[in-house]
């Protein structure tokens, strides 16, 4: 971790969420919990603009024991548990008071493939980081890491010099927010194929 390839609290605390779940994409986020060090590029992303966004947490300036940690400064991550099973990994963006976060949808593991497949008690080498609850699971992300910073000593994200073009972004309406109304069409799901990742 650190120097060139660190990923630093600035990229996060900017104005524009949906910028920031675009430029994630291509990075490698890295984690090391439990003396175990994981890894995955990030290809799969969704943006979330609280309280304006009817699909966050945070609509209409929510602020809750959950949500409390949207609100701080962008540069920490926001973990929180749905179903009672899946753990669901987030990076808070923009300024303190601003409740904007990006969920990770999906990796391909790069570090640490037998660790993975252990957390996730599988053996397959592909597809089994796709989602945004396994893909947490492989990296060890759990709600005990709530509000951790992203520039380590845990987590952190890195810069892997994939050059990620605005030709190579897919975008589509995010999954699973039926609830949000208009704001459920709105293309702030982004991704890219694991070939292009792959191939450079």
């Amino acid at each position: 971790m650190g120097g060139q390839r660190l990923v630093t609290k600035d990229f996060y605390q900017r104005d524009d969420v949906v910028q920031i779940a675009k430029d994630l994409l291509g990075k490698e986020l890295v984690t090391y919990i439990d003396g175990e060090l994981t890894s995955g590029i990030i290809i799969e992303t969704e943006a979330y603009a609280g309280p304006l966004d009817k699909a966050s947490h945070a609509a209409g300036g929510r602020y809750t024991p959950r949500t409390k940690t949207m609100f701080e400064a962008g540069g920490i991550a926001y973990i929180y548990l749905i179903y009672g099973i899946h753990h669901l990994f987030n990076f808070v963006t923009n300024r303190k008071g601003i409740p904007h976060a990006v969920l990770l949808r999906g990796i391909i593991p790069v570090q640490g493939l037998e660790i993975m497949q252990r957390r996730r008690k599988t053996k397959k080498s592909k597809g089994f980081t796709s989602g945004p609850g396994t893909a947490a699971q492989a990296l060890g992300l759990s709600t005990a890491l709530n509000a951790c910073s992203l520039t380590g000593p845990e987590i952190w994200v890195e810069h892997t010099g994939i050059g990620v073009k605005a030709g190579d972004i897919i975008a589509r309406p995010r999954i699973g927010v039926d609830y949000a109304g208009e704001h459920a069409l709105w293309e702030w799901n982004f991704s890219i194929s694991g070939e292009l990742i792959l191939q450079r």
